[in-house]
């Protein structure tokens, strides 16, 4: 065997065991065909970015509206969250004359994400008085609660019914490295439109905010367009107008299958426990550590990277067969790491240090996200796609808001009665406010542990169930 022949067999063999996305494809769901899915995880991405981030810093700083207020806006799309299971169980469920199950709403989702980022530009000027033009005072309020509540409800039901539809067409042994990708694309997503607003916006003006957002909306339709496109077969029993079951009784079935309720609950446990420090990590290290603006805006790109790492690794521990609950749990222990560098960071006025624990943060979270995702995939089987995974995605965004609120008002709370000194000198510290989220974030992740710990075994028994019977003396010496 030649020197060149070897080479080229080293090189296949290490793409295909070492690259996620090479697991991922198949006959089923080739390499072009995937990556043209996954772009609607590129399109939710750039409206999260766009909500979450740069609107966010737009409203206070350049349109000087409150930011109470805007947090109220920015929070306002999660109110969708809950409705994921039933967006999932209408499209598990839906009758269509053309024979499509999924396609329906995600064009419809498509169009209200659409519709929201069309007025959004329109409805903060009219809120904050920048059009010039004379209003009621409740009229701008209510115009902006509009459209990001449309945003919200377009990217619920977008990522929802994506997934369901990537399920659907993956064949069972590749989902887990299909989940993967999909869950990569989405952080890209976020990366690359966050870092494209921020040059666009540079030199703010009215009219570029304008151009911006509504070219978002356009780049929203085309994007989801393009990934819908010849993705779901039509199926002629997707016209049969029979009984429906009813989704209190479809929700009830799936809560009352065995460890299905211990899987949620180490969803929201284990998203609380990654997210409470979410608005928490900027501040810190510029209160804290003394970081300047430009390194920790650059926090952002180490979490990214973070993630990225962890959903490669993630991505090859399935494909190896892993369980998927020991990659959660994975995930929960270097988050145990993450946060013991970030608060070891203070005392030692190390950046360094900090800047480790972030990216294992992101390590960490993408470990426990791909983990669980994967989990709720490798159950749905064929059964209830979507209502399994609407109810973790349910459980998994409004985790996350809730813990972002919560982290806020913890700290706040703790800064107040540290620094009054209430809670005694050697605690009368800047830091101390941050700490405490932090701590609480660890003993979360051990209470996540503790909850997944009972799922692994349970995993174990049902893939083999004979392991854990004991065995006679023959079968030993066998």
């Amino acid at each position: 065997m030649s020197a060149t022949t070897r080479a080229a067999r080293f090189w296949n063999r290490f793409g295909i065991e070492y690259l996620p996305l090479a697991e991922a494809v198949s006959h089923e769901l080739p390499l072009k065909r995937l990556l043209r899915l996954a772009l609607f995880q590129v399109s939710v991405g750039m409206a999260v970015a766009l909500v979450v981030g740069t609107l966010n810093r737009v409203m206070i700083v350049e349109l000087g509206v409150s930011a109470r207020l805007v947090a109220v806006m920015v929070a306002l799309p999660l109110v969708f969250a809950p409705a994921r299971a039933l967006i999932g169980f209408r499209s598990d469920n839906h009758r269509s004359l053309l024979g499509w199950r999924r396609t329906p709403f995600l064009w419809f989702g498509t169009m209200l994400q659409f519709g929201g980022l069309a007025m959004m530009p329109f409805a903060l000027l009219l809120l904050s008085g920048a059009g010039g033009g004379h209003s009621a005072p409740w009229a701008g309020s209510f115009a902006a609660s509009v459209a990001f509540l449309l945003t919200g409800a377009g990217l619920h039901t977008t990522q929802t019914v994506g997934l369901a539809l990537a399920t659907d067409i993956a064949p069972e042994r590749s989902r887990p490295q299909v989940v993967t990708v999909l869950c990569a694309m989405l952080l890209v997503g976020i990366l690359v439109s966050a870092v494209l607003f921020g040059i666009l916006l540079s030199h703010f003006t009215v009219m570029k905010l304008i151009q911006v957002i509504q070219g978002a909306a356009l780049v929203t339709v085309i994007l989801n367009g393009v990934a819908l496109w010849k993705q779901e077969p039509r199926a002629p029993l997707g016209t049969v107008y029979d009984a429906e079951p009813s989704f209190a009784s479809s929700l009830a079935a799936i809560t009352s299958e065995p460890q299905a309720r211990r899987r949620l609950t180490a969803v929201g446990l284990g998203t609380i426990a990654f997210s409470l420090q979410d608005v928490l990590l900027e501040p810190y290290g510029g209160q804290v550590l003394g970081l300047p603006v430009g390194e920790t805006t650059a926090l952002t790109a180490l979490l990214a990277v973070g993630g990225l790492v962890g959903f490669a690794l993630g991505g090859l521990l399935l494909g190896r067969g892993t369980d998927q609950h020991r990659v959660a749990g994975y995930g929960a222990l270097a988050g145990l790491f993450a946060f013991t560098c970030v608060i070891f960071s203070a005392p030692m006025q190390c950046a360094p240090l900090f800047a480790v624990g972030t990216a294992l943060i992101g390590f960490g979270a993408a470990l426990f996200l791909i983990g669980t995702l994967s989990s709720a995939v490798d159950v749905s089987g064929k059964s209830r796609v979507g209502l399994r995974l609407g109810s973790w995605g349910a459980v998994q965004a409004s985790a996350a808001g809730a813990a972002i609120a919560i982290g806020g008002v913890l700290h706040d709370a703790v800064a107040h009665l540290a620094t009054s000194g209430a809670l005694g000198v050697s605690l009368a510290d800047r830091a101390t406010g941050y700490e405490a989220v932090y701590a609480l974030e660890m003993i979360l992740l051990f209470a996540t542990l503790i909850v997944l710990g009972p799922l692994v075994r349970f995993s174990r028994t049902e893939a083999n169930p004979a392991s854990f019977k004991n065995p006679s003396r023959k079968e030993h010496l066998a």
